[in-house]
């Protein structure tokens, strides 16, 4: 492992800071807020500080933070304090570079939705439009503001209760439900760069709460200290409910590939395990776990 570098926030100044913060927690969903002022001027912006924190209620936190150049507040923070409402927009990517364009310090009651050139939708319940172009919207209302402080850089914690969630129906599959693959979604990362959701991006990994894993302190010793499988591929692993039955890893050294392996390399078992262990991660890559322990088991039985 290479060496650490250990930083005290107090010690270094407020944009470094930032900039670790934003490039090490990262990617992160983007709030598309749009708000309105009293006297019903419009704003769009883009906040990264956000995510869901409940779903019963349904409550969405977003945090307009305070100016690192001049310490002053954004305007949707100062629209959410004269109207408690706000839309919340989620960002794919065929509008990523109307997002950005919004994120312009333009003045206060200048319509960002005419400078994007995206399309304002009127709401149903509250009074902040939402943005048509947007896979999904929802609508809400805000429960509190949490100022956390007076300070340049300095977060202002949005609390906004969901009151009606519009989406785009060529975002669903066929059981209606939305489709991670067809959203294209895009995410924060660092200074200004973003990462897309999309194509080989995308991965799917069983969750743990559907079963009890054995762990990876019981796999066998010769997987856990394998030099060939990597953290990922054991924590695949010790999420197997059990080990294989002892027919399994029979008919696996009766297969024609294992057969092949045992044949070329019986003068060199060493090579011959690390080479099945080659297989059982090629294995894991396919998502057939079971077999791919049954392989791992089956180079420890003829080691």
């Amino acid at each position: 492992m290479s060496s650490i570098k250990t930083i005290d926030p107090l010690s270094i100044p407020q944009p470094e800071l930032h900039a670790y913060l934003l490039t090490a927690v990262a990617p992160r969903p983007i709030c598309f807020a749009s708000t309105v002022d009293a006297e019903g001027n419009v704003n769009l912006s883009p906040f990264s500080f956000f995510n869901v924190f409940s779903s019963n209620p349904p409550v969405m936190i977003f945090s307009p933070a305070r100016s690192g150049r001049d310490n002053s507040l954004k305007h949707t923070h100062q629209n959410i304090k004269e109207i408690p409402e706000v839309a919340v927009n989620i960002v794919d990517y065929p509008i990523v570079e109307q997002m950005s364009l919004s994120s312009t310090a333009y003045d206060k009651g200048v319509n960002e939705f005419l400078k994007s050139g995206l399309t304002e939708v009127a709401s149903e319940k509250i009074r902040p439009p939402r943005v048509g172009e947007a896979p999904v919207s929802f609508e809400c209302t805000v429960d509190q503001v949490i100022e956390l402080a007076d300070t340049p850089g300095a977060g202002n914690l949005i609390i906004a209760k969901v009151v009606l969630l519009h989406i785009r129906e060529d975002f669903l599959d066929e059981l209606g439900k939305l489709d991670p693959k067809k959203l294209d979604l895009v995410g924060r990362m660092g200074g200004s760069w973003y990462t897309r959701s999309s194509g080989d991006s995308l991965f799917e990994i069983p969750k743990p709460i559907r079963n009890k894993g054995i762990g990876v302190d019981n796999l066998p010793e010769s997987v856990r200290n394998s030099t060939v499988l990597t953290g990922n591929n054991l924590g695949r692993l010790g999420n197997m409910e059990q080990l294989p039955s002892d027919e399994l890893i029979d008919s696996i050294g009766k297969g024609d590939e294992v057969l092949m392996l045992e044949k070329k390399l019986k003068s060199n078992p060493k090579k011959l395990q690390k080479e099945l262990h080659w297989l059982a991660q090629q294995i894991l890559k396919e998502n057939h776990t079971e077999k791919a322990m049954a392989v791992l088991m089956y180079a420890e039985k003829i080691a």
